[in-house]
């Protein structure tokens, strides 16, 4: 279900650079702020050579700008990055692509759960049984009110928030 309303196909790029757990939380880590290689790697638990090769690849694909180099703190030129918002434009139609993409996506949940602890998410399960019709009613709503909070203008000061909506028939 589609979580922004004007969107278009994915191109095999975007696609490919988005199936990354890795590429997925950079994008995330850089949502309205500005983020330098080693900050990055440092956030990640990653080595700054992988990282970078996962920025290069989100930079060559859209989906970082590199912004004003800075200077460091020992007087090093550093190159922040900043996501561009270019996934949640994105729509993927084909069946693999959609597939790799969703399975980074998860990755880079449990990922994050992972680094914080599960105890410092709120997880909810809840498992309907509804006609087809309200089952689609129900998904459209819970995507349009997400909608309505990923439109609002980003807002520097407050609190980051992590929202991971999955849903798949249940056994």
């Amino acid at each position: 279900m589609p979580l922004a309303v004007k969107k278009r196909p994915a191109t095999r790029a975007e696609a490919a650079a988005l199936a990354s757990d890795v590429r997925l939380r950079i994008i995330r880590l850089t949502q309205g702020r500005a983020m330098t290689n080693k900050e990055l790697a440092a956030a990640l638990g990653k080595d700054p050579a992988t990282t970078l090769h996962h920025v290069r690849k989100l930079v060559d694909t859209g989906f970082l700008v590199e912004q004003p180099p800075r200077r460091g703190t020992r007087g090093s030129r550093e190159k922040p990055y900043l996501g561009t918002q270019l996934s949640f434009g994105l729509n993927f139609e084909e069946t693999e692509e959609r597939a790799a993409v969703s399975e980074a996506a998860l990755g880079a949940f449990l990922g994050e759960i992972a680094d914080l602890g599960v105890g410092a998410a709120d997880l909810t399960r809840v498992v309907v049984q509804l006609p087809a019709e309200q089952t689609r009613e129900l998904l459209s709503r819970l995507h349009a009110v997400l909608v309505d909070y990923v439109d609002l203008p980003y807002d520097p000061a407050a609190e980051r928030t992590a929202i991971f909506l999955a849903s798949y028939r249940s056994a």
